[in-house]
């Protein structure tokens, strides 16, 4: 079967700045026959985010993230639905996701990678998977529950300085003994610097004097909580309590000009690529 895919076409180099030319649409073929315990599905939304910058790195600085080869396909947060299955548990029709999706319009995965998907929980918009009902939205919410250090009637202010993005927007400064909670850090992604990176030490002076907590949050870590989470979020958004922002661009050809206004900060909300209908 005749295919289109997203390759890494080059590095920015630690300290560049990615560019749509980063990466190169191609022709390619994927087999004819699905295996025992594999499913062929169509591509229907693909997610660029900003972890992907680190991605973009011959080594990621990370030990959670593996670097994209080049030349070879890119992948990430996707959602699509299943055209021919050979796996138990998945069927023709069925919409499936997984945070390991290739960039490319068609593609046989391993039916045990993926997760089936309830559309009726985000009111049929499937792309809420990606965002709200996903990832950012689990990294919203286990954030401030879990390192928020909210305590109720306490008259708290929370400020979020991301709040355009895909997960700031969601969530919602610098007073005594107050809290900030660290999850992701775009301004400085482009950059060859340890993360968090570290603060002036004026700001590190204000921050021992006022007794101000600065620390980590990895969502990966509380996975636990996931499906009680989901089923959380997918009800705020039936009942409208929870506000969604999308930036949609059409066709796989894009998704490397997407990745690069997300970057620049052309988003509002989380950026969705919509592969095909």
């Amino acid at each position: 079967m005749i295919i289109q895919r997203v390759v890494l076409n080059s590095r920015p180099g630690k300290n560049g700045v990615p560019v749509a030319e980063n990466f190169r649409l191609e022709q390619s073929t994927i087999a004819d026959t699905v295996q025992a315990g594999h499913v062929l599905v169509k591509t229907l939304y693909l997610s660029v985010d900003p972890y992907m910058r680190c991605r973009m790195n011959e080594d990621t600085g990370s030990d959670y993230l593996r670097p994209w080869q080049l030349s070879e396909v890119a992948d990430g947060g996707g959602i699509g639905v299943v055209e021919e299955s050979k796996h138990h548990n998945l069927a023709k029709g069925d919409f499936v996701t997984s945070f390991t999706w290739p960039w490319q319009t068609s593609a046989i995965l391993d039916g045990d990678s993926l997760q089936k998907l309830v559309p009726q929980l985000v009111n049929g918009r499937l792309s809420y998977f990606l965002g709200a009902a996903g990832i950012t939205g689990l990294t919203a919410l286990l954030g401030i529950r879990e390192k928020g250090h909210v305590a109720a009637g306490a008259n708290q202010t929370m400020v979020v300085s991301g709040a355009a993005g895909a997960c700031g927007s969601l969530a919602g400064q610098m007073n005594q003994n107050s809290h900030i909670i660290l999850c992701g850090q775009i301004s400085q992604y482009n950059k060859d610097v340890p993360y968090p990176p570290p603060l002036p030490p004026d700001i590190e002076k204000i921050q021992k004097e006022r007794n101000i907590t600065r620390e980590r949050f990895l969502v990966l870590n509380y996975m636990d909580k996931q499906e009680a989470s989901v089923l959380q979020l997918c009800q705020w958004i039936q009942e409208g309590k929870l506000k969604v922002r999308e930036t949609v661009v059409e066709g796989l050809a894009n998704i490397g000009a997407a990745f690069q206004s997300m970057m620049n900060g052309g988003n509002i909300g989380k950026q969705i690529v919509s592969v095909s209908e």
